[in-house]
């Protein structure tokens, strides 16, 4: 059969119900639960079938929709959510109260987890960027998100018969989703291109979502303008080789800010200061930035100044295998091309990236490192991923202590009303008179214990009832017939242990089966059994992920515990929903410290779950002994093999010996008192701390606001700053290797130093063609261990002043710096003397990576 065309045809919705309309194309609906409760009202069935409004209004039949138009009630209560969702989007809220925060900010990210209905996302890092929208939303901030729209999404999973995950690539249609196209006055669609080396260009027109009140734009190459093999561009999120991801990147990052000035112009947006690269996949956007600023008068070098005081960079890799590179002669084959950046060259782009900058080779180009170079505020994604990422990138900073790395963290958050379960809500509503469970004190006695455990048990129930669900469906996928135990799998009364990730081998999801016959023992203890419920996908390219989930799989499928551990296929946001609040325990074990953050423990934890974890990753920073289990790290093991049987045996004794005896502990009326004292505990502390609104403020205060403040000093006036800027670090980096520490006089202390005692230090500093005010001198110090050398911990500093009374004394040409040290506290104690460059501009001391040390 010839190959079918196919189109989605949208249903004709009676006037009295336009309201219907406007609320299902604002992808509000997904976290906002009245709106939710009219579209299932109009088939429970067809809501089910899809959580999606507008497939719903494409499945019922025209009469039901006519039956609801002649209905006043359903009428009135239609136009009533519309009302409130006009009010939601312009009505002032947090951020509108701030001063000196910018009046728009730009968020790229290369996958958006807005909602299963829009299935442009691939994992965690998608998932954050939706929640991040949905956040800025919710608080008023004026974010514009930039994306792609990829025709095949993710992809699909199942599972074989042996466990072999397989992948299928379900065509979108756009028009079937809540999507419109960015049109003209004229109602031609609006398009971006980009040229290419071989004398073509790359089109894209650009999708419009509306989450909330951001605009989120989603650029698709799949149009008659591109010859066949470059619609193609945007068929997969993460498809493809080098050259196909590069021009994924390329649009994303060039195309990104050009749709957003297509936006600004036809839908009125305001235009944004602060651009925000949601990890290394949209760097590029800051070259076209300072490409259109050298159109505007400026050099290279100002317009760059300019481009990295507004750009807010945050990594989410902790290991250098997961950034994202390209070969140099792929790079200089597109770059060679002056029309895709006018003004910028080869060289210049070359110059930013390669990893030669830190001790790599020259012919890698490196996407982190680009996003270093033009983010002038950088952040990890939890405070040891901070830690981790200030020490990975510390080469493009030498002479630097990694604490000092100009790279900051924010701990990732979670968008509560999207996850927090509705039972949970209901009952926070019940009893504490909102539905707000991130301000809750689940602590209070207004709360019966009875009441918390019905709620519980209730989410727990509706768990199993999903995976038994897919479990059965799961087993007839290629057509056969469900084996009657699928109906019996899980039990909705017992200790439940969550456990879903992406396949990467460093999650290690088959930890768990290190010693089988001890976890056959555990699932199947009489008085306290466990089960296990595991989804996650492996990147199609991944066999070695993909073989874990097959011994997995396997290992699940045994007569004796096929009932007691499953694997879910096809891992998304709508079984995610119902997974983690049925989840009692959320178990998560990656090789300490390559989980950047890992929020589907968050997920988990804002519905009552216990989390069960590696220290790594947010759980690093917020276990604190009574909301949850941390299982030690064997770090200091003699090779893998051992790290992970001490890891897995740390593992099954905490379940064995705390968790499960904790859980099946029940007074009189069945109820576990220590076990919900547990759970009321890690709700009361962890929601607030781990909602995405806490996350997006911090971002707003010390992130985009700095941001703001640099990149409209910098424009101020004809960019005066920027071209002073510019022009000063120029004079700086040339007159640098004139500059050193040539002696360091101290006195004031007695032989034997006690604490409070006084430190006087002198310093005479060569400065070269620099002045006094070009330079901050100042003593650092810190304790200092014999087996550390030379090295310092704990560092402080203290800045020196110029000493008017003995400069240039001894006619050497030094100018003398004098302070002092107070001694505060006991131990071994060390300082030396650096120099560095000084300017109201740096966000950082460390930002040019120039510093001078005494010798």
């Amino acid at each position: 059969m010839k190959a079918i065309r196919r189109f989605t045809v949208r249903a004709v919705i009676p006037e009295p119900l336009s309201a219907l309309e406007e609320l299902a194309l604002n992808l509000r609906w997904s976290w906002h639960r009245p709106t939710q409760r009219l579209f299932r009202a109009i088939s429970d069935e067809a809501w089910h079938a899809s959580h999606d409004p507008i497939q719903l209004l494409g499945a019922v039949e025209p009469a039901r929709l006519e039956a609801l138009a002649a209905d006043p009630g359903f009428v009135q209560q239609a136009n009533e959510l519309r009302d409130e969702l006009r009010r939601y989007i312009t009505e002032p809220r947090w951020y509108q109260g701030l001063e000196g925060a910018p009046a728009s900010v730009a968020y790229f990210s290369a996958e958006f987890g807005v909602a299963a209905a829009l299935p442009q996302y691939s994992g965690g890092l998608g998932i954050l960027a939706g929640d991040h929208l949905k956040a800025a939303s919710d608080l008023g901030i004026p974010l514009i998100g930039v994306g792609l729209f990829y025709r095949s999404g993710y992809f699909r999973q199942s599972i074989s018969g042996d466990g072999w995950q397989h992948e299928s690539y379900p065509v979108l249609d756009p028009d079937g989703l809540p999507l419109s196209v960015l049109r003209r006055p004229d109602g031609m669609a609006a398009r971006v291109s980009l040229a290419l080396p071989d004398g073509r260009s790359l089109s894209a027109r650009v999708w419009v979502a509306a989450v909330g009140r951001v605009k989120l734009l989603l650029l698709d190459t799949n149009i008659r303008e591109n010859d066949e093999d470059l619609r193609s561009v945007t068929d997969r999120l993460y498809g493809g080789g080098g050259e196909h991801r590069l021009l994924q990147e390329l649009l994303l990052g060039i195309g990104g800010v050009r749709a957003i000035d297509l936006a600004v112009e036809l839908l009125g947006l305001t235009p944004p200061t602060v651009f925000h690269t949601n990890e290394g996949h949209s760097g590029f956007q800051g070259l076209e930035r300072i490409s259109n600023l050298i159109g505007d008068g400026l050099s290279f070098d100002e317009a760059l100044q300019v481009a990295r005081a507004g750009t807010v960079f945050t990594t989410h890799t902790p290991v250098p295998a997961g950034i994202d590179r390209f070969e140099r002669p792929l790079i200089e084959r597109y770059f060679s091309t002056a029309d895709l950046l006018p003004g910028v060259t080869l060289d210049q782009v070359l110059s930013l990236a390669l990893e030669s900058q830190m001790g790599g080779p020259d012919s890698v180009f490196n996407m982190a490192v680009l996003g270093l170079r033009l983010g002038q505020h950088a952040n990890g994604v939890a405070k040891l991923h901070g830690r981790v990422s200030r020490a990975m990138f510390r080469p493009l900073w030498p002479g630097f202590d990694a604490d000092e790395v100009p790279i900051s963290s924010i701990t990732n958050g979670v968008h509560a009303p999207t996850w927090v379960d509705s039972t949970l809500v209901a009952l926070a509503e019940a009893h504490f008179g909102t539905g707000d469970t991130t301000r809750v004190d689940w602590e209070s006695e207004q709360l019966a214990d009875a009441a918390l455990w019905a709620a519980r048990n209730e989410m727990r129930a509706a768990t199993v009832t999903d995976a038994r669900r897919r479990v059965r469906a799961a087993h007839t996928v290629t057509g056969g017939i469900a084996p009657a135990w699928t109906e019996q799998v899980l039990d909705p009364g017992a200790l439940t242990i969550g456990f879903a990730r992406r396949g990467a081998s460093y999650k290690r999801l088959t930890l768990m089966l290190h010693d089988r016959e001890r976890l056959r023992g555990i699932l199947t203890d009489p008085e306290r059994p466990v089960q296990i419920i595991v989804a996650g996908k492996a990147h199609p390219a991944d066999d070695d992920g993909k073989r874990l989930i097959q011994e997995l799989y396997e290992f699940a499928e045994q007569p004796d515990i096929r009932g007691r551990i499953v694997f879910l296929p096809n891992y998304d946001i709508t079984m995610a929903q119902t997974l983690y609040p049925g989840t009692d325990v959320w178990l998560n074990n990656p090789l300490r410290p390559m989980e950047a953050c890992g929020t589907s423990g968050m997920k988990a934890a804002l519905n009552g779950s216990l989390n069960l974890s590696i220290l790594d990753g947010w759980w690093d920073e917020y276990y604190d002994g009574r909301n949850g289990w941390a299982i030690p790290s064997a770090d200091s093991a003699g090779d893998a093999a051992e790290r992970d049987a001490l890891e897995a045996n740390a593992l099954y004794d905490l379940i064995e010996h705390q968790i499960a005896p904790m859980f099946y502990d029940r007074d009189d009326d069945g109820v576990p008192a220590q076990w919900l004292a547990h759970v009321r505990y890690a709700l009361k502390t962890l929601s607030p701390e781990l909602s995405a609104d806490r996350m997006v403020m911090q971002y707003v205060d010390e992130l985009y606001t700095p941001a703001h403040h640099f990149a409209t000093t910098l424009a101020a006036d004809r960019f005066a700053a920027a071209r002073s800027l510019s022009a000063w670090k120029k004079k700086v980096v040339a007159a640098w290797p004139q500059v050193a520490v040539a002696h360091v006089e101290s006195g004031g202390l007695d032989a034997v130093p006690q604490v409070n005692d006084a430190l006087h230090v002198r310093a005479h500093v060569a400065l070269g063609e620099l002045t006094p005010d070009d330079v901050r001198v100042e003593v650092v110090y810190g304790h200092s261990e014999p087996a550390a050398g030379d090295e310092l911990t704990e560092l402080r500093s203290r800045e020196l002043a110029v000493d008017t009374d003995a400069a240039a004394a001894d006619g050497t040409g030094t100018t003398a710096f004098t302070g002092t040290v107070v001694l505060d506290r006991a131990g071994s104690f060390g300082y030396t003397v650096r120099v560095l460059p000084k300017n109201e501009l740096l966000a950082a001391p460390a930002e040019l990576g120039l510093v001078a040390v005494a010798g």
